[in-house]
């Protein structure tokens, strides 16, 4: 190992970006410092890191990662279909994370089956600007979003009325001025509503305490660079800090009377909803209902539910789980600091407003005037033209004229997800009709052997009462984990036959297994 030296932020990401080949940017080197990866030095306030410490973390992964997935997973992955020079915010750009939702996949995946570009994979192109492509399993609209960029018209269906609105309001057009109009109002009712409780008393008292107290027994950065190394035992000295901090807590609590019981569970808004957060939902919403516009009223609905997903009681780290609710302060194993509930939704609101208006209007500039919408119904049976009749007529006719070049869809995977649950707030607060046992592969149906036979007929279905609306000669991919090697059974039940098959690595999973994981796209044809 060379001689180390000491680097300033700025010279630590100019140094790892000529030796990762990558931009590693300043924020990228304080993220590191911040979250333990590499140890901060220097002194009088100035931030040093050691040139040693970072070869040793790059070394960790830079090149290892792909060696470590083909060995468990096989030399034929597609390492370029893992998108890993994009950043987050490129996966996630403009409009694609207007909502969060579990399973979906990147958009650079969609634009690379959907455009013209060949390479030692893909050996030639097989949409073009124009075409219509259809998504039986739209979720929330990626596929339809990636083709409008593309020029490429997008029919999108889906069995959940709520993943319908979401696939539906990311490609819609908007009034801008008329929506930053309504935000104002409905904003303003909120932050007078707020302001009628001492809820905001309350909480400020609450942070300055916790701020203290976190300052002392989790400074930062040095308590989690002790945790990566080893020398804390993180479970006993969280529980410890924990518990030190509970008596100040409940005196606050006392002192401001804030009420934490939620004395009835019969709905998920009841039960995973603080009492206030709880009124301040339903304040909000009515606020909406009052909208005329429906495309002004829908876009508000989506950021009010993707604030009250953020608002539910329970801990960081179980967000995407929901274990149990969370009244009091608990140790925060994702921040490594004692955190607290939410108590308001404002913060939230205020946040999701000002990104979804930005990501509207980035989108704006990139969407054609192609067509796109989504469709509520069950895709093994759904009279797609008669629906496009009075929803989007022109559609419907060029459909009828062209009919469809081809599918690109991820279908569910059996017994893994639950689609409808994960929204449950959703269904609950805009009482959407539920439709579970329509799910092709739900979560509650298990993967045994009568699971995965009713998954392989179900998809099969859709494929069969879709290829009515296909062209001569289309092109069908199916984005899966096949791990009970069921899609050559679709396929033949579909009277078609797997012509490719790409395997990609899966990497920044948002589920917690971070283990070596891929997927295929397997491409069929008519057989």
């Amino acid at each position: 190992m060379k001689i180390d030296r000491l680097l300033s932020i700025k010279e630590a990401s100019e140094w790892a970006t000529a030796h990762i080949g990558k931009n590693v940017t300043t924020s990228n080197i304080a993220y590191l410092i911040q979250y333990g990866r590499i140890k901060k030095q220097g002194a009088n306030g100035t931030t040093l890191v050691s040139q040693n410490d970072l070869l040793r973390y790059y070394q960790s992964y830079n090149g290892s990662r792909e060696i470590n997935y083909r060995d468990r997973l096989g030399q034929d992955l597609n390492w370029a279909l893992a998108f890993d020079q994009y950043k987050e915010a490129e996966t996630t750009k403009h409009v694609h994370r207007l909502h969060p939702y579990k399973g979906k996949f990147i958009p650079q995946l969609v634009e690379y089956f959907l455009d013209n570009h060949t390479d030692h994979f893909k050996k030639e192109t097989y949409f073009k600007k124009g075409d219509i492509v259809l998504d039986p399993f739209s979720g929330s609209g990626t596929t339809m979003v990636q083709a409008c960029e593309m020029g490429i018209h997008t029919l999108g269906i889906d069995i959940s009325t709520f993943n319908t609105l979401i696939g539906n309001c990311k490609i819609t057009r908007y009034n801008v001025h008329a929506l930053q109009t309504e935000i104002y109002r409905v904003t303003n009712v909120l932050v007078e509503y707020v302001a009628t409780a001492n809820i905001e008393q309350f909480e400020t008292e609450l942070v300055k305490e916790l701020y203290q107290f976190n300052s002392e027994f989790f400074p930062v950065p040095e308590y989690k660079y002790q945790l990566r190394h080893k020398k804390i035992n993180e479970e006993q000295y969280g529980a410890e800090k924990e518990e030190l901090f509970a008596s100040t807590y409940w005196k606050l609590v006392k002192k401001y009377d804030i009420k934490l019981c939620q004395c009835r569970s019969d709905s998920f808004l009841d039960k995973w909803y603080l009492p206030h957060i709880r009124s301040e939902i339903e304040c909000v919403h009515t606020e909406i209902t009052k909208i005329r516009d429906e495309n002004t009223r829908k876009i508000l609905n989506v950021i009010l539910s993707r604030t009250i997903r953020s608002c539910r009681s329970t801990t960081h780290a179980d967000l995407a789980t929901l274990i149990e609710p969370k009244l009091e302060t608990y140790y925060c194993s994702k921040h490594g600091k004692v955190c607290k509930p939410l108590f308001s939704i404002l913060k939230w609101w205020k946040t999701y407003c000002k990104d979804t208006v930005e990501r509207l209007q980035n989108f704006e500039s990139l969407a054609t005037d192609s067509y796109q919408i989504c469709l509520t119904g069950d895709s093994r049976d759904i009279d797609i033209l008669q629906q496009l009749k009075w929803q989007h007529p022109a559609f419907g006719n060029l459909i009828m004229e062209q009919k469809i070049q081809g599918i690109f869809t991820s279908p569910p995977y059996v017994g893994l997800i639950d689609y409808h649950e994960q929204h449950a707030y959703a269904y609950d607060l805009f009482g959407f009709d539920r439709k579970d046992e329509l799910e092709i592969g739900a979560m509650f149906k298990g993967q045994g052997k009568e699971a995965r036979e009713n998954y392989i007929q179900g998809i099969a279905d859709v494929l069969n009462h879709c290829k009515a609306y296909l062209s001569d000669g289309y092109h069908v991919f199916l984005v899966a984990n096949d791990r009970y090697n069921m899609y050559p059974s679709i396929a033949e039940r579909a009277g078609m036959h797997i012509v490719l098959q790409f395997r990609r690595p899966v990497l920044n999973r948002s589920e917690k297994d971070t283990g070596a994981y891929s997927e295929t796209i397997f491409y069929l044809k008519e057989k």
